[in-house]
């Protein structure tokens, strides 16, 4: 049995002025936090996905290359929870979840949709963020435990980030 750790999010939001779409994770996973990057796991489609949408390599380049891309593409990128409970890196072993700090972003930055990557984001979001005038949707998750999906579905479902 995995054992249960408490948490704080451990990266900075990534967005500047010029973001206009937030894409919200859950909580960084083990991989992530090991590697000091969001969606760091190797089977983790987010990277390829952005490969798709944008055109451009988000995968064989280093996280400071990623991350400029992501400004490039106007995305912001950062996670619903601040703090956890949590017993390995699966959202299913989530518990005491308290939100993270987004006022940051929508002060600086003009967000017109934030996405959801996940039921457990948008739970997540609906629950500490609802009061937010900002349109919100929830994305099939990139993570590997999502399998069902492959990336081409992934690149049907996400392709509505592109449309302004």
């Amino acid at each position: 049995m995995a054992e249960t750790r408490i948490l704080s999010h451990p990266f900075p939001p990534v967005f500047d002025e010029h973001s206009e779409i937030l894409i919200l994770g859950s909580f960084p996973s083990v991989k992530s936090v090991e590697d000091g990057y969001y969606y760091a796991h190797p089977h983790n489609r987010f990277y390829p996905l952005m490969s798709e949408l944008f055109h451009e390599d988000f995968v064989n380049v280093p996280w400071v290359q990623k991350r400029s891309l992501l400004l490039k593409h106007h995305v912001a990128l950062y996670d619903a929870i601040g703090k956890i409970a949590i017993e390995g890196s699966s959202d299913a072993k989530i518990h005491k979840a308290e939100p993270a700090n987004l006022k940051v972003i929508f002060e600086k930055a003009k967000i017109r949709h934030i996405y959801c990557n996940g039921a457990k984001s948008y739970e997540q979001y609906l629950r500490y963020f609802s009061g937010i005038a900002i349109p919100v949707s929830m994305l099939p998750s990139t993570s590997p435990a999502n399998a069902r999906m492959r990336l081409k579905d992934l690149v049907d479902a996400w392709s509505v980030i592109l449309k302004k």
